[in-house]
């Protein structure tokens, strides 16, 4: 990601999986861009402030500008976090260079 991308989109939010199939859907009042990955490999929709999909292990990296609007993560049962140990981790980050988009 270029350095341009980074200030049009400085601040970062990190899934990561769990080992078991979950879903989570991320809302931004800005833009947001998923980050080192293929949208359609990933079975990831990103529209202009919304991105949703499903992580199993590893990790989703999005860029977005504004503030983040709404996380919501439920793992395979349809559980919801807090409730569920199995939902992916969330890490949101404000206005920081991501070491890992090159």
């Amino acid at each position: 990601m270029s350095t341009q991308n980074e200030a049009s989109l400085p601040h970062l939010v990190t899934i990561v999986g769990r080992g078991v199939p979950s879903n989570y859907e991320i809302t931004v009042d800005g833009n947001i861009e998923l980050v080192g990955a293929d949208p359609l490999e990933e079975a990831t929709v990103v529209t202009e402030n919304a991105a949703e999909g499903a992580v199993d292990t590893g990790v989703m990296r999005f860029r977005f500008s504004g503030q983040m609007a709404n996380v919501h993560v439920i793992d395979w049962n349809g559980v919801p976090a807090p409730e569920s140990p199995s939902t992916p981790e969330v890490h949101i980050d404000y206005g920081v260079a991501d070491r890992h988009d090159t």
